[in-house]
């Protein structure tokens, strides 16, 4: 190491009612990988917008010093001509432009004044070379996955001579395959001599590829940890991020279970656009009242897909099956369906489908039950507003108050809101996917503890997750799919993660 390629000292950020950073100080070694830790809202993302200038300088207190010199940059461009360059957690790509043209965007290479094709799209494919993506430079955006988007961002970021490069949040929406290619390129960037500032929840993550990491609690430095030189476990990590040890990851409960309340039979979903593909095949499952209930599977097993057919018909095509609530059979042929007959579905994909992010938190909890406010066909303002501030004090909702806007809440606490709003509705069957991606551990334990809540309440929950782990701390029974399929319903007591891939990975039988 050559000593330090950055510090922050005593940054302190202030918006309207909240304190989000206090005298935060931040040292980074040239070269090394360092890891930034905190639970949701600690301020890990608006130090990172302060560092790449978008918080402006003049709109904090404090120094940033950057190969030596204090620097105040005044927007992106400016830290991105320092060799600063940051990578948000969602990713700031053109869906319809070609890979070569994301690559280039604000940074055009030109001959004679014109675009020079030829030079975009060779330099493209070099810089490609060196992120491992084998992919025609003049393909679309919206033709690859997130992971390959993940590493156009970084070839993106290689064309401007990056030195420091902020990744916040890289493998939050990566499948395992897909984050272990990219943990292995930021190695690989380190011993090319590349800085690199990581935002993660993914603990394991962070000790795999860190050589540092520094927690940020409630706005301010608690410390910094040395991964290269002392064996530092998740708990001590954890300890820093809440203040406290997790005794235990998942609350505990003692379920009481009662009757059947959903069940989905012979159900069958054919893709949206490739209509002779089966996604789900004929899939049946039952979920009791108090029951906790989950859904098991690798990226494609048709997971999402089940649940969003189920609700609503939300995907697919050729839809058939049998969904009873409480023995009677019901329609779920649209959302309003759905909710009508005791169903919600909060979805693996909240700022896109489960919120209204430039919305107030009051506004999106109403907007499932709008309804149940309803006076002379006006919405009761004053009984939406109660409603809100009721939930955000019971949920523990870290905001002002409800007319605080619901994109700039930190994802746990807009996770909240997503379950505020369909537990206003009052629902039998509450379907869940991916109810903790993205947020940290403490936000995690609100979570679970929140569903053991409803559960108690005779809810009969649904949930979909990815981390098997967390299934099997919070769930009585997990159904496997697999390619569509229901492999297996597995109760707590036989289940564990060796005996769940098994049947995740089953292939169907030949005919």
């Amino acid at each position: 190491m050559a000593g330090h390629i950055l510090e922050m000292r005593g940054i302190t950020k202030t918006f309207p009612g909240v304190k989000a950073l206090q005298d935060v100080t931040l040292e980074v070694e040239r070269g090394e990988v360092h890891a930034i830790c905190g639970e949701n809202g600690a301020g890990k993302s608006t130090l990172m917008k302060v560092l790449s200038g978008v918080y402006p300088h003049g709109s904090y207190d404090g120094d940033i010093v950057f190969e030596g010199e204090t620097v105040q940059f005044a927007n992106i461009r400016d830290s991105e001509r320092s060799g600063i360059v940051i990578i948000h957690q969602e990713l700031a790509l053109s869906p319809y432009l070609s890979i070569a043209e994301n690559i280039f965007l604000g940074n055009e290479r030109r001959k004679n004044g014109l675009i020079d094709w030829n030079a975009t799209n060779l330099e493209a494919v070099k810089l490609l070379t060196q992120v491992g993506l084998k992919d025609n430079p003049i393909t679309k955006i919206t033709d690859i996955g997130v992971g390959k988007q993940q590493l156009v961002e970084i070839a993106k970021a290689l064309s401007k001579d990056v030195k420091l490069l902020i990744l916040d949040e890289p493998t939050a929406a990566l499948n395992d395959e897909d984050s272990a290619h990219l943990l292995g390129l930021i190695g690989q960037l380190k011993e090319r001599g590349i800085t690199s500032i990581i935002i993660s929840h993914k603990l394991n993550e962070i000790r795999a590829v860190a050589d540092k990491v520094t927690i940020i609690r409630d706005g301010r430095t608690i410390e910094t940890l040395d991964l290269a030189h002392d064996e530092i476990s998740e708990d001590r990590i954890i300890r820093g991020m809440v203040g406290r040890d997790l005794e235990h990851r998942y609350p505990e409960r003692t379920p009481k279970i009662g009757e059947e309340v959903l069940r989905i039979e012979d159900w069958t979903v054919h893709h949206p656009l490739e209509h002779s593909r089966v996604v789900v095949d004929n899939a049946s499952l039952s979920v009791r009242a108090g029951e906790v209930v989950g859904i098991a599977g690798l990226m494609g097993a048709g997971r999402t897909e089940l649940a969003m057919s189920v609700f609503g018909r939300s995907y697919g095509a050729n839809i058939s099956g049998r969904v009873f609530v409480h023995g009677k059979e019901v329609r779920t042929r649209t959302v309003g369906e759905a909710i009508a007959n005791g169903i919600a579905y909060a979805t693996e994909d909240r700022k896109r489908y489960g919120l209204n992010l430039i919305d107030d938190i009051k506004r999106n909890v109403s907007g499932a039950g709008l309804r149940k406010l309803a006076k002379g066909g006006w919405v009761d303002a004053n009984r939406e507003f109660l409603v809100a501030n009721d939930y955000r004090k019971s949920m523990n909702i870290k905001a002002p108050s409800v007319g605080s806007i619901t994109g700039k809440l930190s994802g746990g606490n807009q996770q909240k809101v997503v379950l505020s709003k369909w537990m206003f509705t009052d629902p039998e069957v509450l379907i869940l996917d991916e109810p903790t991606r993205g947020i940290d551990v403490g936000a995690k334990y609100e979570i679970y503890t929140i569903i053991n809540q409803l559960a108690a309440q005779g809810k009969a929950i649904l949930v979909i997750s990815s981390e098997l782990p967390e299934l099997l701390g919070i769930c009585d029974r997990i159904y496997t799919l697999s390619e569509g399929r229901i492999t297996a319903d597995i109760p707590i007591a036989e289940a564990n993660p060796e005996i769940l891939m098994t049947y995740m990975t089953q292939e169907k039988e030949n005919a």
